[in-house]
């Protein structure tokens, strides 16, 4: 299939050492109704393993791709995801995560929700670990991740969270429309224009893991970029993972910069696009169809 939509569209999926789980997420953007003109792989410092499942997935899924890696310091998701902001050839940026596997409709859908001075915000559907290691390229490939059969005959019992898988697209802009959850931006499931980002200067380079995302969101906000609530519409199912990241001086950390952004109404990160620096060992590898 071609891509479609309006604007030249570009998938952003953070990763690092999940070569297996991003396998499958890239498998999940080869089966959309709307393929996306790019996928950038942001790698935060991966082994060959990644590297591996980049070099054949764009033959195998039919859409060019560009892994952006740059060596492993530490915990720099936000850099890694700057520099593929900037690598990138398209208008449109949809972000998600190398763990999280799309509706078949979810570029497309949230291609029809773009507009200019707002942002969409997807929601997800985590799995718990039995069901996750069930998980296959071709459960991916026939949709059946998304088949709340198919996923309770595998132990899956999600209460009302079933409601963000296997709705059709009226029901589910329906609820999107009654939830009263506010329309934030999720780095495993959100869009917006590249300019938009590039406005807001990109993701926080001084912020680790726990409100980075959020932290853009207000930015935007502030620049006057609101929030369409989209988590029933553009679900992804989030395989399940441990996060040995997590340190609670780098929370503390991320909460008094969201408190800084939101008293002062910062539109622009302190530290972001502009201020990377040149870095020996990044590496931008581009994978083309047929190429």
């Amino acid at each position: 299939m071609r891509p479609g939509g309006i604007w030249r569209t570009g998938v952003v999926l953070s990763t690092y050492e999940q070569p297996e789980y991003l396998r499958l997420a890239l498998a999940g953007y080869g089966c959309q109704s709307c393929p996306p003109h790019e996928i950038l792989v942001a790698d935060d410092g991966s082994g060959e393993a990644t590297a591996r499942v980049v070099a054949v997935a764009a033959e195998a899924i039919g859409i060019p791709i560009v892994h952006v890696l740059h060596p492993d310091r530490g915990f720099r998701k936000t850099l890694a995801l700057n520099r593929a902001i900037l690598a990138s050839t398209a208008e449109y940026l949809i972000f998600s995560d190398g763990d999280c596997i799309p509706n078949p409709h979810f570029v497309e859908r949230h291609l029809a929700l773009a507009r200019r001075g707002r942002f969409v915000s997807g929601g997800y559907l985590k799995l718990p670990p039995e069901v996750t290691g069930e998980v296959t390229v071709e459960a991916v490939r026939e949709g059946r991740v998304f088949d709340p059969a198919w996923l309770r005959a595998r132990g899956w019992r999600p209460g009302r969270k079933a409601l963000r898988v296997g709705r059709g697209p009226s029901t589910a802009a329906l609820l999107d429309r009654l939830t009263p959850t506010r329309a934030t931006w999720n780095g495993h499931n959100a869009s917006t224009f590249r300019d938009h980002l590039i406005q807001v200067n990109g993701f926080d380079l001084d912020m680790e893991w726990g409100g980075e995302d959020r932290a853009l969101g207000e930015r935007l906000v502030h620049l006057g970029v609101r929030g369409i609530q989209a988590r029933f519409r553009t679900p992804v199912v989030h395989l399940h993972h441990g996060h040995p990241y997590v340190r609670d001086e780098a929370l503390a950390r991320n909460r008094a910069i969201q408190d800084r952004i939101r008293r002062r109404r910062e539109v622009r990160a302190r530290l972001g696009l502009a201020e990377i620096e040149e870095e020996d060992g990044v590496r931008i590898r581009r994978f083309e169809v047929g190429g």
